[in-house]
C-alpha cells in the first residue's frame, strides 16, 4: 500500500521538483570521496514537515514517510555511473523538491610506466627526444595531474581536467627533451597525481613510475682546452695534464717531436724527468669525436 502510495504521488508530481535554494533538503556530507568498493554513508534531511522523504538509486534506493531523516548507505560501492538522488514531497509548497548528491568514486592507476619513443640505447648531447608517460586504469581522469621529474626538480605537468570519464580510462602523457650533458645520469619519472579536493584522502594519492635513467653520449672535452706553455728544469719532473669528460670515457693518445720513453698510451696525464723540450699533442678520443691539445715545454736552467 504505501509503495503505490509513493509511486502515485511522484508520477503526478514528476513535473514539479525543485532543487537549489528552494529545496528544503540537507544532505550531510554534501560532497562525498569513495574509493572504488569501499562502503559509503549519506544522510539526507528534511528542514520542513516531509510527507515522503527517500533515496533515488540505481542501488539502494531507499524512503520512508513522514520522518525528517533518510539514509543512503552502501557497503561496498562499484558502479561508476551510480548518482544517488534525495527527493521529498512535503504537505506544504513548494511540495516537491530534490538534491542530487555530488559522488566521485575514484580508483588509483593499476600501473604508471614510462619510456622512450621510438629509441633505444643511449641518447646524443643536443638531439630531441620524447618520452612518453602511460597510466593503466585510473578514475575519475580529469582529477589527474601528471607530473614529471628530472632528479627531484619538476619539469612538467599535463592535466585532464576537459576530459569527463567517470569509469577508469588510459591516458597517457609525451615530454619531449633536448639533453645536455650535465644531464648525463639523470634520472626521469613520472608520477600519477588524484586530486580530489578537500574530501578526498590528504596528501592526494600518487603513483610512481619506475625511473628512466638517461645516458647522454657527448664528445670530449678538457677541463683546460687551451695551449699550454710549460718551464721545463733539467731532472725535475714535470705534469702534462690532459684529462677530458666525455660519454663514452676517452682514449689517450701522445705525439711528440721527440721519442718518449715512459709508456703514455690511454693516460691522461704524462709525469716524467725525462721529457725534452718540445711540443707534446694529447689526443682524447670517444666514438663521436677526436679532440686535441697541445703542451709546449720550454728548457730552463736552475737559479744559482
Amino acid at each position: 500500500m504505501a509503495n503505490n502510495f509513493l509511486r502515485w504521488t511522484l508520477m503526478f508530481c514528476m513535473f514539479y521538483w525543485v532543487s537549489g535554494e528552494g529545496c528544503s533538503l540537507i544532505l550531510k556530507p554534501s560532497r562525498v570521496v569513495v574509493a572504488f568498493g569501499e562502503p559509503v554513508s549519506v544522510s539526507c534531511e528534511a528542514t520542513r514537515h516531509v510527507r515522503v522523504l527517500g533515496w533515488e538509486s540505481a542501488i539502494s534506493a531507499t524512503h520512508t514517510q513522514h520522518d525528517l531523516s533518510v539514509q543512503w548507505k552502501v557497503d561496498s560501492l562499484i558502479d561508476w555511473i551510480e548518482e544517488p538522488i534525495c527527493y521529498g514531497v512535503f504537505f506544504t509548497a513548494p511540495r516537491q523538491c530534490e538534491e542530487k548528491l555530488n559522488l566521485v568514486l575514484y580508483k588509483t592507476p593499476d600501473s604508471v610506466s614510462i619510456r622512450p619513443v621510438n629509441h633505444t640505447g643511449p641518447m646524443m648531447e643536443g638531439k630531441e627526444y620524447q618520452l612518453h608517460c602511460e597510466v593503466q586504469n585510473i578514475a575519475p581522469v580529469q582529477y589527474l595531474t601528471l607530473r614529471w621529474y628530472r632528479g627531484q626538480t619538476e619539469v612538467y605537468n599535463h592535466s585532464f581536467s576537459d576530459l569527463t570519464s567517470s569509469s577508469p580510462v588510459q591516458v597517457s602523457s609525451t615530454l619531449i627533451i633536448t639533453p645536455t650533458k650535465s644531464e648525463n645520469g639523470a634520472q626521469y619519472r613520472c608520477v600519477a597525481e588524484l586530486d580530489l579536493g578537500p574530501e578526498g584522502p590528504q596528501p592526494p594519492p600518487a603513483v610512481t613510475s619506475e625511473p628512466l635513467n638517461a645516458s647522454v653520449y657527448f664528445p670530449p672535452m678538457f677541463l683546460s682546452p687551451e695551449p699550454e706553455v710549460l718551464d721545463f728544469i733539467v731532472g725535475a719532473e714535470i705534469a702534462l695534464n690532459c684529462t677530458a669528460t666525455g660519454n663514452p670515457t676517452p682514449v689517450y693518445s701522445w705525439l711528440s717531436s721527440h721519442p718518449v720513453q715512459e709508456k703514455i698510451e690511454n693516460e691522461a696525464v704524462l709525469t716524467s724527468s725525462t721529457l725534452l723540450p718540445g711540443t707534446y699533442t694529447c689526443i682524447a678520443s670517444n666514438t663521436l669525436e677526436k679532440k686535441s691539445k697541445q703542451f709546449i715545454v720550454k728548457a730552463k736552467t736552475r737559479d744559482v
